[in-house]
């Protein structure tokens, strides 16, 4: 599985940002950011090599903003990170913005190990939780189906049954327990008020921090400088639009957070210029869909024939579960416009045209 980040909009262009922390800092070191705030960088094995997590000095101890991935390697850094870097006060609470893998990998161990709270959004909790549950499952057949109607061979399907279940192998268990974290709560931390801003699309009730004196916004995946966040459609929701959902928070996100913020994102580096970064990947998306409705006209076309039309590289092997999601997500968009149609035939595959 990839991280959930990272296929570029064709018609995107990046607005001109400022990136005023410098270079990032070295394996399990931390660097200052801001008072107080604290940047910890931790591989992937992915394309996307890196995200970034946070700590935020919390009285006697810190607050961890983010995990990384549930893997050895990763809970080495945490020891270092914690031995040599937190002045010897421990983590007492961890906030994961969303349950990708990237992000909550670490949050059952990281809380066991400090005996501390994971702060969570639910639907993020129980989403994971219940993806999880699915380790060692065999594919559903739905999920075959799904992926039938969007025009995936046999090699493919193939695929998707072998790899079906892996969420859990990138965590460690979720503790039992959780504090709910929701849109408009106000979390202390270390003397400073934390508010949360929700948002949906990327995932289910994605959860970012923006603290106004520091004039910081930890953005998690919902604000990235340089790619775009996935929004995909998945087996369990086949008629969802998330495209409506993240377009929605886009707009809401350019609305609570000043212009000149600095953004923490979850990969990249932080960054000033968020209203135009914001602006970009709206203007990006309804491009997208003008040319995905534009293709609809010429011919009806199945998910997988659209990828040209929303992503500049090619999409092989490795891309094709998370382009076939975005397709959808901008397919069941225009079809909740009421600018497409589809029609499933009697092979199971489903054709998109002009409504």
């Amino acid at each position: 599985m990839t991280a959930m980040d990272g296929l570029e909009d064709v018609a995107e262009r990046a607005p001109r940002l400022a990136y005023p922390c410098g270079e990032p800092p070295e394996s399990a070191t931390l660097a200052e950011v801001a008072p107080g705030v604290k940047w910890l960088r931790m591989p992937l094995p992915f394309a996307l090599r890196w995200i970034n997590l946070w700590l935020l000095e919390d009285g006697a101890g810190w607050t961890a903003v983010d995990t990384g991935l549930g893997t050895p390697d990763s809970q080495a850094i945490w020891t270092q990170v914690t031995a040599k870097e937190l002045d010897g006060r421990p983590i007492t609470r961890v906030i994961v913005t969303h349950m990708h893998p990237d992000h909550v990998g670490c949050a059952g161990w990281l809380t066991e190990r400090f005996e501390c709270s994971l702060w969570m959004s639910r639907t993020e909790y129980y989403s994971c939780r219940m993806l999880a549950a699915d380790t060692g499952r065999p594919a559903p057949e739905e999920g075959v189906k799904f992926y039938r109607q969007a025009g995936w061979d046999d090699a493919a399907i193939e695929t998707y049954r072998r790899r079906f279940g892996g969420f859990g192998r990138m965590i460690t268990p979720l503790p039992n327990a959780y504090r709910r974290i929701r849109d408009g709560d106000e979390i202390e931390i270390g003397g400073r008020l934390w508010h949360v801003i929700g948002g949906s699309g990327h995932s289910p009730e994605h959860a970012c921090l923006y603290q106004a004196e520091l004039n910081v916004f930890i953005s998690g995946d919902q604000l990235l400088p340089r790619i775009s966040s996935n929004v995909s459609v998945f087996p369990t929701e086949p008629e969802a639009d998330p495209l409506t959902d993240w377009l929605d928070s886009c707009r809401k996100l350019r609305a609570a957070a000043p212009a000149d913020v600095l953004v923490l994102p979850a990969h990249n580096e932080p960054f000033t210029g968020a209203h135009a970064r914001v602006s970009a990947l709206i203007d990006g998306h309804e491009r997208g869909l003008d040319r995905l409705a534009q293709r609809l006209r010429q011919e009806p076309r199945r998910a997988i024939d659209v990828f040209g039309a929303l992503f500049a590289r090619p999409i092989g092997p490795d891309l094709l579960t998370m382009a076939t999601g975005e397709a959808l997500a901008h397919l069941n968009c225009l079809l909740a416009r009421g600018e497409a149609i589809k029609e499933i035939g009697s092979d199971g595959v489903a054709l998109y045209g002009p409504a």
